[in-house]
Formats: structure tokens, C-alpha cells, sequence
């Protein structure tokens, strides 16, 4: 049987080898990785949060339980900071925390806001693919 630290140390193992799967934590919006990203021609989710923000709260964890999934380990992810990032917004067309846009390379394949739904975040990101 298993002690409890071996249970630990193998549980700990498993999560990080599903994190190092899935391709990192969603990252601050930086104009040449995301202009990299889409020159390579890589599935992009650009989420538009605020930290007040119940329904980007909700989304967050499908999107996380998403990556994880094997068709989506090159989405890129960038973050949007709502409350102090007006500019990108502008640039973007988004008025409202909790949007979604996706691209793929330089084509952008869909829109969401406020979709909180697992399956149709889902069937929005399969659009990047």
C-alpha cells in the first residue's frame, strides 16, 4: 500500500505533467508574440477579463479544463486586461469583459461574450483548429 507521501508525490506528478501537456497559463496580451503566433499560423484565443468579473470567473476553468486537451495543445492565450487595457480593446472591436475572439493565424474565426457554457466555448475554440 501507498503511504501518504508517495500518494502526495505521485499526485503532484500527475498534475504537473497534465500542466506541462496543456501550453501554459494564458499570457498578458504582447503585440509581437501574438503577431508571432499568427505569422506561424497557431490557433489564438484572445480573452478580454476583468478581475471583478463573475462570468470571466466562470469561464476560466473550462477554458484551463480545454487545454488540456490534446486538439488544443499549440492554442495560444492571450489575456486582455479590460479595466486598464482600453487601446487593445478599441483595436480588437470588443466593448465588454468576458469576450472571447478566436484566430486562426491571422483569420479570426469566431467571437463569444459572456458564453459560459462548456460546449460552446468548446465548439468556439474547434473553430481555431
Amino acid at each position: 500500500m501507498l503511504s501518504r507521501r508517495a500518494l502526495l508525490a505521485a499526485s503532484i506528478a500527475a498534475l504537473s505533467f497534465r500542466a506541462a501537456l496543456a501550453g501554459g497559463p494564458p499570457t498578458p496580451f504582447d503585440q509581437s508574440a501574438f503577431e508571432a503566433a499568427q505569422k506561424a499560423g497557431k490557433p489564438i484565443l484572445v480573452e478580454i477579463t476583468a478581475p471583478w468579473c463573475p462570468v470571466c470567473a466562470a469561464q476560466k476553468p473550462i477554458i484551463e479544463k480545454l487545454r488540456t486537451d490534446p486538439r488544443f495543445k499549440e492554442l495560444e492565450i492571450f489575456n486582455v486586461d479590460f479595466d486598464t487595457q482600453k487601446e487593445l480593446m478599441r483595436r480588437f472591436g470588443a466593448h465588454l469583459q468576458s469576450t472571447l475572439i478566436c484566430f486562426k493565424g491571422t483569420q479570426e474565426t469566431g467571437r463569444s461574450i459572456g458564453e459560459t457554457q462548456a460546449e460552446w466555448i468548446e465548439q468556439l475554440l474547434e473553430k481555431t483548429l
